[in-house]
């Protein structure tokens, strides 16, 4: 139901003295070029893509990134069993995502090892979805985009009949070295295209890197926003009006939009022209404190560790900082115990989850007044100007919501775009209510309808049924009918 939403501000003050603190962890070994740092002879292939076959030549990294098949989770994510994820933490992302394939099935983040499997396997995929599914998910991308593959035609080529079997006979592996490593060198680099190209459109060269900029973009390269363009379906970046949530989202209404791209799908309750966040760790990092001091994802994700209390390795078990707090924080954060660090960081958390929730019911409510003002027949312009609003006040919050750090990666920048999602969602319901209450619809009883959808979605035990509660006599499907 509809709630006031209390204003959470992160002091400005914490934001400069989190910066202070991180600035002291740049070392000129991090700053030199990555083409100073002496490179191997690994006698691999150049077009090795199996992940096993690095595993003599660098045993205690290779043990190290077994160790992702471990089921380790946090408070707000980390890796879980898929048969074990709760769904009462999320209850009502059904009807909030309604109409597209994030209402079938919505998981917890399981680790990197198991991207290949969990993409194959979710009920998201269908017989119609296309190559660009697996461009972050398989170590045999690369190979396919090259023109004696499929070229530009792997974005838009058949994902199940055409693409995965392809990579099977590849010989592919899940995320792993070949991504961010030339096999023959070790050398960091960026295999993904798409963020060379989203680069070039923000204005910044990644053609000679320093080392730690690299130990970021190998990451970045995917964990990131992104869409399908609709002319050759290519994974694309909306960066060139900036990385903020708001940047990104008047990119959509304007470059995207004005290229073919209007939503990734029509949302089935209001009819809304929506737009679905995509794990955007990179852009919200960038904004943060830890990103402004250039921090590397590397420095926090993959700390170095001692293997047999000898030799010094860069750990490739990527999981929650949380997870090693003495290698990943008390590096630079030393004058806090361990103890200290993990409340800090999951009490940052705690607010911005709680005002997350409270941002989903308002946009929930939203939907819904949406769907009353259409069968009620409420002047066009009126519902256009609430859908709107709706659009764009869920995805202020889904920024936050998809981003893996619940808000640690930039505490200020994830508080103040839940601020603007609850303030353009509170007046799509304003302007919806001004109309209904013309039109003498009773709001008491349209309230008491959405708490029977609501209640309905929640005691339903089989989570592929959820959905199909969302949509009823009182509340019919506004989703144009597909061809």
């Amino acid at each position: 139901m509809h709630r006031n939403i209390k204003r959470i501000i992160v002091p400005t003050a914490l934001v400069i003295f989190l910066i202070s603190i991180i600035a002291a962890c740049g070392s000129d070994e991090a700053k030199e070029s990555i083409t100073a740092k002496k490179l191997y002879n690994t006698g691999l292939s150049a077009d090795e893509i199996n992940n096993e076959a690095f595993a003599d030549i660098f045993p205690l990294q290779y043990e190290s990134y077994k160790r992702n098949e471990e089921m380790s989770d946090t408070k707000y994510g980390g890796s879980v069993p898929t048969s074990k994820f709760d769904h009462t933490k999320e209850p009502y992302l059904p009807i909030i995502f309604n109409g597209y394939g994030f209402a079938k099935e919505y998981n917890e983040d399981r680790g990197h090892i198991y991207a290949i499997e969990d993409n194959v396997n979710i009920a998201r995929i269908t017989d119609k979805s296309i190559g660009s599914c697996l461009t972050c998910k398989s170590t045999a991308v690369p190979i396919l985009l090259e023109e004696d593959e499929f070229g530009d035609g792997y974005w838009s080529a058949n994902f199940r009949n055409e693409i995965v079997p392809r990579a099977e006979e590849l010989g592919h592996s899940p995320i792993g070295c070949s991504d961010c490593h030339d096999p023959e060198t070790m050398e960091l680099r960026v295999t993904r295209p798409m963020f060379a190209t989203a680069m070039e459109a923000r204005g910044v060269d990644i053609s000679n890197p320093t080392k730690n900029e690299m130990r970021t973009y190998v990451c970045a390269q995917c964990h990131v926003e992104y869409y399908f363009e609709p002319e050759k379906k290519a994974v694309t970046f909306p960066w060139t009006n900036g990385l903020k949530p708001e940047e990104m989202y008047e990119y959509y209404d304007t470059i995207a939009k004005d290229s073919g791209f209007a939503q990734d799908w029509i949302h089935t309750v209001s009819g809304a022209p929506m737009l679905k966040a995509q794990h955007p760790e990179f852009e919200i990092w960038s904004e943060g404190p830890h990103g402004i001091a250039e921090v590397s994802c590397s420095d926090c994700h993959m700390p170095y560790e001692r293997s047999d209390g000898k030799k010094k390795i860069t750990s490739h078990q990527w999981t929650s900082p949380l997870k090693t707090v003495e290698q990943s924080c008390r590096t630079c954060h030393a004058d806090k115990t361990e103890q200290e660090l993990i409340d800090r960081v999951e009490g940052i958390q705690d607010a911005h989850m709680e005002n997350l929730h409270k941002a989903e019911e308002i946009s929930i409510d939203a939907h819904y007044y949406i769907n009353k003002m259409i069968t009620t027949g409420a002047p066009e312009s009126k519902i256009e100007e609430a859908q709107q609003l709706v659009r764009k006040g869920q995805w202020l919050f889904d920024i936050v919501a998809a981003e893996n750090s619940a808000g640690f990666h930039d505490p200020q920048g994830a508080m103040d775009s839940m601020k603007k999602s609850t303030e353009a969602l509170n007046e799509a319901i304003i302007i919806a209510t001004e109309e209904l209450v013309k039109l003498d619809v009773n709001i008491d009883e349209l309230k008491e309808e959405i708490a029977k959808v609501k209640k309905a979605v929640y005691d339903e035990p089989d989570v592929f049924k959820k959905k199909d509660h969302v949509i009823n006599d009182y509340f019919p499907n506004q989703q144009p009918p597909k061809n």
